[in-house]
């Protein structure tokens, strides 16, 4: 079993491709010795050259050369050092990479940019699991922070791992924020942004009481007597975020800055923020024209479930109006911002409390005690948001208007309804160019696996949750039952179904950590000594699904998210032609054991050849 998985996550360059590299270096250089002896034109000469570098294209062929040579933000050359010689001129920047690694710039297929880069400037409670003794006092240390804050001002805490205090102390109610010494609401986002936790000062200023009907898609929680008890799912978080004085534009544009100097630093030249409104497209829209925007930046406008309820297709005729005010072709190297995707969400997360992702089958209820647990099927089996012929009308009318879908699908019987929505789509608009999309797909019947493929849907993955993590074992193991659990995070049977696998890191979900996800995607197990895990118990390898290929999961974040997002022909591969977005790293992912991949870091990240980052180590000392 160890030989067999060694070999599945250690693909390097296959020793075909290595030759084929090697006789595409002596071609080229053939090439330009003939044009030299024949008098042909000297190549123009370029304004940066890389070279002596290990140059993985992710090309058709996969193919490595040494060298890149890069004029008016285009690739001109790739091949060989002798090759590049010719566009070297006495205004070239040339760069030596000493055999470094260059690849193309990360693709970065689902994250939350706005809620990322707002979150950098919050209290953070850093994903860690807390008790509620231990939330309570960090929340505290923030309020003692902020003594000039009066009581109507709002504190808002992120990165809460509610799963963690579940399973190490118990699910805190409003009592634990009312205990605290302010006058403040307070409003505690989960890690996965699918509830969060208020207190009694936050439910008065929001005007929630017993009597607050739950909004569609969401869900208050309530006691046995029908009370609210400070938790709040999905769209019930709204009923909160209303509350609060709006965010200003001044605010979005910091919040926008501040996700951009992350994204950078992680490699990432191109994005899609996976929940978007105008907000999120006016802000980055002005840091664009003030010349500081440093990734390519696209945006899925969330679709409103009130406005669904309204008529589909005057849910997506508001989100075309939208996408058709601030979207921009990707038409020049420098960084655009575009919108041509919607966000529907159908359904919420498996963990428990919250158990609101929808299965086929229902969840695993514990008929026995905790010292003698005995786990049967429940009669809970998780929500859809839309019934199906609606989620059928709301793609149809997406794809109609030139919108491409990306659902949030997490449990089979979502991901299935999705699947069984777009093959009606594809019915009825034959040969149109889909690029359809499911976000997560963390359980897929087998029966689904190969219906990626035929159906040409876009599975986007996040591959950091394929490691093994307390709430995984201790809870969905038990949750899910034997069978299912088997089957979580299938990237690895989708990948083996023939589906074109995308990546998407989900930040601020998790920690923001690109290489140490694609590690745990060669290897379905975490890195206990990296700054962004939460230690030894995300060391196993989650289940038995099949590793993905090192070549594949860099292909993933690459050309396969950028075919995602119809940007296949200028960016995700290293070819002449295209923009040229790539970066340097310190090690070689193709070639390092496997405990060290998710210890890679970038030294410097081109966008559209603008050096947009160089790390510390590269930077002239002095």
């Amino acid at each position: 079993m160890r030989n067999r998985s060694r070999a599945a996550g250690d693909s390097r360059v296959p020793p075909r491709r290595r030759r084929a590299s090697g006789a595409a270096w002596a071609a080229s250089h053939a090439l330009f010795a003939m044009q030299v002896a024949c008098g042909a034109s000297m190549p123009q000469a370029a304004d940066t050259v890389l070279r002596n570098g290990f140059v993985y294209t992710v090309d058709g062929a996969d193919s490595v050369h040494q060298a890149v040579a890069v004029r008016e933000g285009k690739i001109v050359y790739v091949g060989a050092d002798s090759g590049v010689q010719g566009y070297v001129g006495p205004r070239t920047e040339v760069v030596d990479l000493k055999g470094r690694m260059l690849m193309p710039g990360l693709v970065d297929g689902h994250l939350h940019v706005m809620s990322g880069g707002a979150q950098r400037l919050m209290c953070s409670l850093e994903y860690k699991t807390h008790t509620i003794t231990q939330l309570q006092q960090k929340i505290q240390a923030c309020l003692d922070s902020e003594p000039a804050k009066g009581p109507d001002q709002w504190l808002e805490v992120t990165s809460w791992d509610r799963q963690g205090t579940v399973s190490v102390d118990a699910d805190p109610t409003r009592a634990a924020l009312d205990a605290l010494r302010t006058q403040r609401p307070i409003l505690v986002h989960s890690t996965d942004h699918h509830s969060a936790l208020t207190n009694s000062r936050g439910m008065e200023l929001a005007g929630i009481t017993a009597q607050t009907p739950d909004p569609a898609g969401g869900k208050i929680g309530r006691d046995a007597g029908g009370q609210p008890t400070g938790i709040f799912e999905d769209a019930g978080i709204a009923l909160l975020s209303a509350a609060m004085p709006p965010r200003t534009p001044e605010d979005d544009v910091r919040s926008a800055k501040a996700a951009l100097d992350a994204i950078r630093r992680q490699g990432v030249t191109t994005f899609m923020d996976a929940s978007s409104d105008e907000r999120a497209l006016r802000a980055f829209t002005a840091v664009q024209r003030s010349g500081e925007l440093t990734a390519r930046a696209l945006f899925a406008i969330l679709i409103d479930p009130d406005e669904v309820a309204k008529g589909p297709e005057k849910a997506i005729a508001a989100a075309k109006a939208l996408s058709s005010s601030y979207d921009q072709p990707a038409a020049a190297p420098a960084p655009s911002v575009g919108a041509r995707h919607i966000k529907v969400m159908l359904d919420g997360v498996l963990q428990a409390p919250a158990q609101t992702a929808a299965m086929l089958a229902p969840y695993h209820v514990n008929v026995g005690t905790d010292g003698a647990p005995r786990w049967v099927p429940g009669k809970h089996s998780g929500d859809v948001y839309y019934p199906p012929d609606t989620l059928k009308s709301l793609l149809l009318a997406a794809v109609e208007a030139g919108l491409d879908p990306h659902v949030h699908a997490i449990g089979d019987r979502a991901v299935r309804q999705t699947l069984d929505a777009y093959e009606a789509v594809r019915a009825r608009l034959p040969g149109n160019d889909i690029r359809p999309a499911i976000a997560h797909c963390e359980t897929v019947d087998p029966a689904d696996f190969g219906r990626f493929k035929a159906l040409g849907v876009i599975p986007v993955m996040s591959f950091q949750w394929a490691q093994e993590a307390p709430y995984s074992v201790d809870a969905m193991k038990h949750q899910l039952g034997p069978e299912r659990y088997a089957r979580l995070e299938p990237e690895g049977s989708l990948h083996n179904a023939g589906a074109r696998l995308a990546y998407g890191s989900d930040w601020p979900i998790d920690p923001f950590a690109e290489f140490l996800a694609l590690k745990i995607g060669v290897t379905r197990k975490g890195d206990p000594t990296h700054p962004a895990s939460f230690g030894p118990s995300y060391a196993g390898r989650l289940n038995d699904d099949p590793l993905l290929p090192r070549n594949v999961a860099l292909r993933a974040i690459t050309m396969n998210s950028a075919y995602q997002l119809r940007l296949e022909k200028v960016v995700g591969s290293i070819e002449p032609g295209k923009f040229a977005d790539m970066i340097v790293l310190d090690q070689n992912f193709l070639q390092i054991p496997e405990d060290d991949l998710g210890k890679i870091q970038v030294l410097m990240t081109m966008v559209g050849g603008k050096i947009v980052y160089t790390a510390d180590s590269l930077r002239p000392k002095g």
